[in-house]
């Protein structure tokens, strides 16, 4: 039967799915145990393929627990491989797996040979000094919080399957995630930085459209990248932003009908300029071919690496902040309240986050301007006026003297 990209899950002629998993030699026979199945434990037929691989998986989970694998010497390589990998591709998408995949080689290849149950407190503190250490594993604070939080919760879960007594790791501080600034461009910066681009060249246009829109709307770099012309409504003057582009290469790519949020999804509104510039790109980008991605030049969409480097090339020659590709998204948002003095809810909505707190979680530093403003406009619209005269008695202590001078009224 064939299979599936999912591991021990094939399809049948009918589309019926199931697994097939091998689960190691019976001790006393010598025989291979397998087992097959095409139904949930509730008894429904496997839907999808991602159905039938939890299965699979539960069932492997719960073999390896009544045979007390963990008692064999499991190693933590082990452990990931069979068990907490498998599981962990269930619960997340494609795109995360891939993103954390990293994480995980760095996890195994630090303890991978070590038993399980053989990890001690002093190994997880090591592990947190090892990556704290500018001059070992040299990471960022926010990325070595993500990898020991990670190893955090992998122990965690082999408490929850009987692998582990208890977490040991739960005994050590956690590293904060401290706080990292993205750079972006204020509206001179970038009006410098689009100076510098020759869009009589067609390749060059190409770079101004995606440098223009990606600063105009505040779009994730996978969302831009994914935008297709039937998102925008030139009529109704609306950007539909409904996808993402997850890329390997620029041939090997899949646009999900997703966004990175349930929220994600949106609607914006364009303002003319940015309709005017997207127009006269469609035009002259038809001339090269039918094209779907609005971002291309040869029917391929752009990736991300290509993005920074455009960002990199103009942003030397204007003498401007070399910035990541999703700092453009940082300087929309800058944009938004430094220039139109907008709102928390417009700039929430516009991102496609959930709720203002999240923006603001993010973004606080970038409303402090707004402060300074507010603070200037205050003045002078309190009239101040006070008495000319005592309106009553003190009867209570009276050991300082009221020596305070009259506020003269404006």
């Amino acid at each position: 039967m064939p299979k599936t990209s999912y591991q021990d899950v094939y399809q049948e002629k009918n589309g019926q799915y199931y697994y097939e998993v091998s689960l190691g030699t019976d001790k006393i026979t010598g025989k291979r145990i397998k087992r097959k199945g095409r139904k949930s434990q509730s008894g429904k037929k496997f839907e999808s393929a991602k159905e039938a691989y939890a299965e699979a998986i539960r069932i492997k989970n719960d073999f390896l627990q009544t045979q007390g694998y963990s008692d064999y010497g499991m190693t933590f390589e082990q452990f990931m491989n069979n068990v907490y990998i498998p599981d962990y591709k269930t619960e997340v998408t494609e795109e995360t797996f891939e993103s954390r995949n990293p994480t995980l080689k760095i996890l195994i290849g630090r303890f991978g040979k070590k038993p399980l149950r053989k990890i001690t407190l002093h190994d997880i503190q090591f592990f947190r000094t090892w990556l704290l250490d500018k001059n070992a594993a040299g990471y960022s604070q926010s990325y070595a919080s993500m990898v020991f939080g990670m190893l955090k919760k992998i122990l965690e879960f082999a408490v929850t399957l009987n692998y582990l007594d208890k977490n040991v790791a739960q005994q050590v501080k956690p590293i904060p995630k401290g706080k990292t600034d993205v750079a972006y461009w204020t509206k001179d910066e970038f009006e410098k930085v689009i100076s510098k681009i020759y869009t009589e060249d067609f390749y060059e246009h190409l770079c101004f459209v995606m440098l223009w829109v990606y600063y105009m709307t505040g779009v994730r770099v996978n969302e831009g990248t994914a935008l297709w012309w039937n998102d925008v409504d030139f009529e109704k003057k609306q950007l539909r932003v409904h996808h993402m582009l997850v890329t390997k290469s620029r041939k090997n790519y899949n646009r999900k009908n997703h966004t990175k949020t349930v929220d994600g999804k949106r609607v914006l509104a364009l303002d003319d300029d940015t309709l005017d510039i997207l127009r006269v790109w469609k035009e002259r980008q038809a001339q090269h071919g039918d094209i779907d991605f609005i971002f291309s030049y040869d029917g391929l969409p752009m990736i991300k690496s290509t993005i920074a480097r455009v960002i990199a090339r103009y942003a030397k020659l204007a003498g401007a902040p070399v910035i990541q590709a999703k700092g453009l998204r940082h300087s929309h948002v800058s944009f938004l309240i430094n220039e139109l003095n907008a709102s928390v809810l417009v700039v929430s909505k516009r991102l496609g986050h959930s709720s203002p707190e999240i923006t603001l979680k993010h973004y606080a530093h970038l409303f402090g301007g707004i402060d300074d403003a507010v603070a200037e406009s205050m003045a002078g619209i309190i009239k101040i006026e006070t008495a000319t005269s005592k309106q009553f008695t003190f009867v209570g202590n009276q050991a300082v003297k009221q020596l305070s001078p009259k506020l003269s009224p404006r």
